[in-house]
């Protein structure tokens, strides 16, 4: 799993529908998805920490955790199916811990006030992540490729047998 952060909400320049944007610690990767107004309204309003006068959907949800004395240690976005994204609340009450289903942005705007991480599987990020730093990209191939190319097989002899002395 990779930890990701909310990078802002973007609209996608045909359909004009909103779009969240994760991005990745190093900022290399970042994972589109598309979401409703309504989510997005809500996950700018946790972003800018709007208060409104009365709590909404995603401040009620936040507010039932408290009150139960429930923590939502992390949401994590599991898999992508037919073009629709999957996510589990992640939470816990004392020593019971339970997943709830949840919609990618539900769970994004839960976690953005209850300042919960957000976790994405490598395999979702393979199939549907955008490089955002394609010229860092190349360099790290480049260097992964001047590292196998001067690589002898005498050379991986030496590692191994370092390797194994360091374990000792």
């Amino acid at each position: 799993m990779i930890e990701m952060r909310v990078a802002g909400i973007a609209l996608d320049a045909v359909s004009r529908s909103p779009i969240v944007l994760l991005k990745d610690g190093s900022e290399r990767r970042a994972l589109p998805i598309y979401i409703g107004q309504d989510q997005a309204k809500s996950i700018i309003g946790a972003i800018e920490n709007q208060k409104p006068p009365r709590p909404l959907t995603h401040d009620l949800i936040a507010n039932l955790f408290e009150a139960w004395g429930m923590s939502l240690d992390k949401i994590v976005i599991h898999s992508l199916q037919d073009n629709t994204f999957y996510a589990v609340l992640c939470l816990s009450q004392g020593k019971t811990k339970k997943e709830i289903d949840c919609r990618p942005s539900d769970a994004i705007s839960i976690a953005l006030r209850t300042n919960s991480p957000i976790w994405v599987m490598e395999g979702v990020i393979a199939d549907a992540s955008i490089p955002v730093d394609r010229e860092a990209d190349e360099e790290e191939r480049q260097a992964f490729r001047d590292f196998v190319d001067n690589l002898s097989p005498e050379e991986l002899i030496k590692r191994a047998r370092l390797e194994k002395n360091d374990e000792q």
